[in-house]
């Protein structure tokens, strides 16, 4: 198999890529440790395709336990240069309803207990996170979402998306603090996903799933994991349709990303500075 380009981070609810063919299971260790699952990778209309469920197949991990580190390491070893993250989130505006799809642009982070960074004991990087989803292939995601003609949705382009840790839901309050703070929906996994994927050199782009109004709206029932399960099994049909679309999209042009010089201006301590154990931990981050 030729190097992998663009992979597909499944969320809650999204386990498996039905379109995957020639389908092959690799486990692939790092020096950050196991990724959450098997990679799964293969083509989709030809193209070269790896698929990682984010919270492991049968959903083993809390947001916190996911290994991200590990996962974007991997992804990284096998060439991915391109990063479609599906994920479920909560709405904090009453425009974005239950079922529409967001691409967001912004991230506030709000998680506490993961690791943030590939960098540190001996290596000093310092990447741009200015805009931490690639615009263009943002701008393909949205294309694709386009091109399937859905009727019973919006989509919704740009927006801020608040990361908590969980695995707890907001309380009313906070649901209210993280719309005074402009967000617009609320999740607990593209960050520090996002940061990791940037310090990769990955492009990344983010399909929100809304299933709910997390706890803040007066007149809609606060959130529970059944109920965003339930709404996010209702979009799964239709992501794994974008999805196809999207990796068509991207593999007719390969577009380049800001993020795939990230290291360029990011990378403080020059790889001859750093130790054997550094260059090596970091290999397939400094890797041209």
């Amino acid at each position: 198999m030729t190097k992998t380009i663009i992979g597909v981070m499944g969320g809650s609810g999204l386990y498996q890529m039905d379109a995957l063919t020639e389908a092959r299971e690799q486990m692939i260790d790092t020096p950050f440790g196991c990724p959450s699952d098997v990679i799964v990778t293969g083509r989709v209309a030809g193209v070269e395709v790896a698929f990682l469920a984010r919270h492991g197949r049968g959903h083993r991990f809390i947001p916190t336990e996911v290994p991200y580190q590990a996962n974007i390491y991997a992804l990284k070893s096998l060439g991915v240069r391109y990063l479609i993250s599906i994920s479920a989130v909560g709405s904090l505006c009453e425009e974005i309803r239950p079922l529409d799809m967001v691409l967001p642009d912004q991230f506030i982070d709000l998680t506490k207990y993961r690791a943030s960074t590939f960098f540190g004991n001996g290596a000093v990087a310092h990447v741009s996170m200015a805009q931490p989803i690639c615009p263009v292939l943002s701008d393909l995601l949205a294309q694709a979402v386009e091109s399937q003609n859905f009727t019973d949705f919006k989509l919704h382009r740009g927006g801020t998306y608040v990361c908590i840790e969980g695995p707890s839901f907001s309380t009313i309050a906070e649901s209210r603090w993280y719309r005074s703070l402009g967000a617009s929906v609320i999740g607990m996994t593209n960050m520090p996903e996002a940061k990791l994927a940037r310090e990769a050199q990955i492009a990344y782009a983010t399909l929100a799933l809304t299933t709910d109004y997390d706890c803040w709206h007066p007149k809609e029932a606060h959130v529970t994991a059944g109920m965003a399960i339930a709404n996010l099994m209702k979009n799964a049909e239709r992501a794994q349709r974008v999805l196809i679309s999207a990796v068509s999209l991207v593999s007719q042009a390969p577009p380049q990303s800001i993020a795939h010089t990230a290291l360029d201006s990011g990378l403080v301590t020059i790889p001859d500075s750093m130790s054997a154990e550094a260059r090596k931990r970091l290999d397939a981050l400094l890797r041209k």
